[in-house]
This record gives C-alpha cells, structure tokens and sequence, in this order.
C-alpha cells in the first residue's frame, strides 16, 4: 500500500506540470492584452510609451519562455505572484474566498450524501416498488431542474411567504458559525440536491448488481440478519464507484459554481476565476487553473486510496 501511495504522488508532478504549461501557452494565444483593457476601462487615450511602459513592468515585453520559466520557478518557491490586475498578492486574493468555496463544497457533498446513499440503497432493495419509482423521479427531477434555477425559487419561496433573505455578506464559520450556516446552507441544499442526483442512480445499480452476487445469497444462506447482510457485505462494494463519483464531484464543486454563487452573492472562486479570464489577468487565471487542477488530482488520489483500501482484491495486490 505504501509503494502505491508513493508512486501515486510521483505522478502528480508531471501532471501538474503539463497542465501549467498547457494553461501558460493557451492564455498567450487568446486574443487581447490585460493593458489595453485597463486603459480601456478607464476611458482615456493611451499613448504607446505608456502601454509598452506597463507592458515592461508586468513582465509582458519578455519571451515567452522566459516569462514561462519566471512563473515556474516562482510556482516552485509558493510564490504566486501579483495579480496583474488588482495589484494585490494572488495569494490573498484566493484565500479570502477559497475558504467560501471549500465549505460550501463540503456542506453540498455532505447533502448529496445524506440523500444518495439512503435513497439510492432503498431503491435498490425495494426493486420496482412504489418507493422505487418515487426515488427515480425524485433523481431524474434532481438532473433536470439546474441548481441555480433551483436556487432563485428557494430564495423567491422564502421572500414571497416568509419575508426573509438569507445574510448576503458572508460570515466566516470561526466567527459566527450560526449566521455562517444561514447563508451557505441554502447554496449548500440547491447544490447538494443536484448532485445527490448522480450519486443516488449510481448507488442503486451497484447495490442491484451486488445484491445478485453469489457471496450475498450465501451470506443470507447462512441465516445472517438482511440488515447484516446489506451493510457489512453489499454496501462495502456497492459504494466504491460511488465514492469515486462523490469525490470528482466535490472537485468541482470547488471552483465551478459559478452561476450559483451569482444567484446567491457570494464571492467565491468560480466568481473570481471568471472575473480573471474577462480581465486576462494571466497570472490570476494560471495560479486558480493550478490550484483546481490540483484538487481534482489529490481528491482523486484520496478516492483511489479509499478504494484501494476497501476493496480486498487491490489491497491484498
């Protein structure tokens, strides 16, 4: 197991590696320039001294593979840089929201779980029963209805009967966690719903095919209790892809909630990266480009840990 992990984490360098590279290059070849469209925004005429002034101090008049290597060197020093377009360390400007983002992405994965696993497990051994189909629609109601539309009506249901918004200021859990849960539980439930969706059809057919396997009708052969037989032998292998699906999903909660956060105002970094790409803020755009694709490796690299760990085959291997 030990070796496993360690060439796991081996492969995380190169992969990271090719994907800041691929971003650096992609960057450069979209079309327009960070300095004329801050010129732009503020209304006035912009000689060329000034531009190519602006241009030096960014670091833009370099080569390419010069400014590439400059990057890279200081990715490997943890030094993220400035944002070519606020000024401000990178570093900051992600870690005042990737807190935001974290926890709602845990809270709705928390919620897709408490509603998968049960439903999906129950569809399962209740097979073509009403309470069967009552789970499908609910999931397929899940896949079709966007979260963010979802959202808008959550938020509609509680101004039109209750009068009440959720706080539109975030408020961080070590402050006060009470008006920190009122405002992400929402996000969290619209989000989660979603999600829970995939993850309920998916837990459903492997608890189908597992049920079918030779090693339940012998563990129910030997009189073992059919609550025993469910948890402690058809669960454990049931739920190893849906861990993984669990797991992937997560990763993208982390920076893909774009349209959502929109609809709830907060300012997360799915709000921020896109923010980035209209202002070709480069360096803003690679370090949150890095930093996603770096949880979506390391998330994946705990869910083949997980599974590696639960299932015997791959352990004893």
């Amino acid at each position: 197991m030990h070796r496993y992990i360690f060439k796991r984490l081996l492969l995380m360098i190169p992969t990271l590696f090719s994907v800041a590279a691929l971003v650096f290059f992609l960057l450069r070849v979209l079309p327009g320039d960070i300095v004329e469209l801050k010129y732009a925004g503020t209304g006035s005429y912009a000689p060329k001294e000034a531009i190519a002034r602006e241009r030096a101090q960014l670091g833009l008049d370099q080569p390419i593979p010069q400014q590439f290597l400059s990057w890279l060197w200081g990715m490997a020093r943890l030094d993220f840089g400035t944002s070519m377009w606020t000024g401000q360390s990178i570093t900051h400007e992600i870690a005042i929201r990737l807190e935001l983002s974290i926890e709602l992405a845990l809270m709705a994965t928390l919620v897709a779980v408490l509603i998968s696993v049960p439903l999906g497990t129950l569809a399962a051994v209740k097979q073509d029963t009403w309470l069967d189909y009552c789970v499908r629609i609910f999931s397929i109601a899940g896949l079709a209805i966007p979260s963010f539309w979802l959202g808008i009506v959550i938020i509609l249901t509680f101004v039109i009967y209750f009068h009440w918004l959720p706080p539109l200021t975030f408020t961080s859990i070590w402050v006060d966690p009470k008006a920190n849960f009122m405002q992400l539980i929402w996000p969290a439930l619209a989000v989660g719903y979603r999600y829970s969706a995939v993850a309920t059809r998916m837990t459903r057919s492997t608890v189908l095919e597992v049920l079918r396997e030779d090693y339940i009708r012998t563990a129910r052969a030997k009189g073992l209790w059919e609550g025993a037989v469910l948890i402690r032998h058809a669960l454990k292998n049931a739920l190893l892809p849906v861990i993984t699906v669990i797991g992937l999903e997560f990763a993208f909660l982390v920076g893909g909630l774009v349209v959502t956060e929109q609809v709830f105002n907060l300012n997360g970094i799915g709000k921020l990266f896109v923010e980035s790409i209209s202002q070709r803020d480069y360096t803003m755009v690679q370090s949150l480009v890095l930093l996603t694709s770096f949880v979506f490796i390391f998330v994946n690299f705990l869910v083949d840990v997980i599974n590696a760990y639960l299932d015997q085959l791959v352990k004893y291997q």
